[in-house]
């Protein structure tokens, strides 16, 4: 067998039906598209959110209040999660997933409430002021994370 012997399985390829040529074509005149109205015409295109004039969907559905598009949404963490970490820990993301306090890729919260007994270093994305001074009162310290 040579490339110029090689041919499409029977049947597997259709001629395509030239329509608008002639009554004798059996397409032609009005090509298949039936006599008059909109998708008979030429250009006559609906879209496919057009509702036949009907208030459209978005147009009918409630809209209230205000959708801040900007807002970033933070994983919360207790400062007394991390209690079960052993002194001179590097608590980031990696340490935190591990131990099955956050998933997914939303930025990380420290947030205060319990206490904290042994010095850490924390690198979250942002802390509040009294897990600040939680993790700061026992001698550890909060990095940004380094992104790549």
């Amino acid at each position: 067998m040579k490339l110029h012997d090689l041919r499409p399985a029977e049947g597997s390829r259709k001629e395509r039906i030239r329509v608008g040529r002639g009554i004798a074509a059996g397409k032609g005149k009005t090509a298949g598209r039936g006599t008059k109205g909109q998708k008979a015409r030429a250009g006559g295109k609906i879209p496919a959110w057009f509702e036949g004039g009907q208030m459209p969907l978005q147009r009918r559905t409630p809209k209230r209040g205000f959708i801040n598009h900007t807002r970033v949404e933070y994983q919360p963490v207790a400062v007394a999660r991390l209690s079960g970490a052993e002194a001179g820990t590097v608590v980031d993301r990696e340490w935190l997933r591990k131990a099955g306090l956050v998933k997914g890729k939303k930025p990380v919260k420290l947030l205060g409430g319990g206490e904290l007994k042994v010095a850490l270093t924390v690198r979250v994305d942002a802390a509040s002021e009294s897990a600040k001074k939680a993790i700061e009162g026992v001698g550890g310290k909060i990095e940004k994370p380094v992104r790549s």
